[in-house]
């Protein structure tokens, strides 16, 4: 008789405004079978179910967060059986800024959760801290403070889409110190040794993208060294990672504002990894930096 396969169980949950229901969408539309606003009590008998369908139902996406009120704080106890019975789940916690939150909520002029008798702001803060301890148990986070629809559509479709055995996705994302570290980050790398093209007036409008900064950089010899060890560094760890069961790895490469230095490392870099694996490629920070493009 043919083995059943595993159930692949995520729970979504983070902040309220910062895209659970559009992540629910597209999960959905990646083959998952998706439950909102689910009492965390009712997990064990949809996930019996779900075994009991055979190969029918085994990618499930179960939406839990602060407005299951009382029900919520069931959660961690759930959470707690689920890894003395060995059944394997991952939690896709997604946040954004509060600034962000809060217009969003403008926006929708909806009630938060939280807010019958506080403000916005003080609804989001309160939450922040209620999630404080399931963040930090988080397998994903995503901060969709600067994403659109079509953002995190792929970078959902990234993480959930069509997994393969012993395979490991990579996300690039260059950022500027100024602006304050990723909070996703698995590793990040300080690239602010390298030239500055910042410093010459021909280049200072322009970004990592732009072939005239890309062969200022990389014509520096320590730039060359590093790149080699860089490269070098990542083939070393990147199957050390699929052994541990790592199916998702952030590598952030930061310069002082994420337009020059960072850009172009972590373009070569992908163009050299895109060989081996999956390579996703995010510039946090070009839009803050006002450049132009090279015509």
């Amino acid at each position: 008789m043919e083995e059943v396969r595993p159930i692949h169980l995520v729970i979504v949950t983070g902040l309220s405004g910062a895209g659970k229901t559009q992540a629910t969408r597209c999960l959905e539309d990646l083959g998952f079978f998706c439950v909102d606003n689910l009492p965390p009590k009712l997990i064990p008998k949809i996930t019996e179910l779900c075994q009991q369908s055979g190969e029918r139902v085994r990618r499930v996406a179960l939406v839990i967060d602060v407005r299951g009120g009382l029900f919520f704080d069931a959660l961690s106890e759930e959470l707690n059986n689920f890894q003395q019975q060995g059944i394997r789940y991952e939690i896709l916690f997604l946040e954004a800024s509060d600034e962000v939150l809060v217009r969003r909520y403008k926006e929708s002029r909806r009630q938060h959760p939280l807010g019958e008798e506080v403000s916005v702001l003080e609804a989001i803060r309160a939450e922040r801290e209620r999630l404080r301890e399931l963040r930090g148990k988080a397998s994903i986070i995503l901060d969709t403070t600067g994403m659109s629809v079509r953002d995190l559509k792929e970078n959902l479709a990234r993480l959930f889409g069509k997994p393969e055995k012993d395979s490991l996705s990579v996300t690039l994302l260059s950022f500027g110190y100024k602006y304050g570290i990723p909070m996703d980050a698995d590793l990040v790398f300080d690239v602010r040794f390298l030239p500055n093209p910042n410093y010459v007036d021909d280049l200072k409008n322009l970004t990592g993208l732009d072939p005239a900064v890309v062969e200022y950089i990389f014509s520096d010899d320590v730039t060359k060294r590093f790149m080699r060890r860089f490269y070098g560094l990542l083939r070393f760890l990147l199957p050390c990672y699929v052994t541990e069961g790592k199916s998702h790895l952030v590598v952030a490469i930061g310069c002082t504002g994420g337009q020059h230095r960072s850009v172009a490392v972590a373009e070569r870099l992908a163009h050299l990894l895109k060989r081996s694996c999956q390579v996703n490629l995010h510039h946090r920070d070009i839009p803050r930096a006002g450049a132009v493009k090279l015509a």
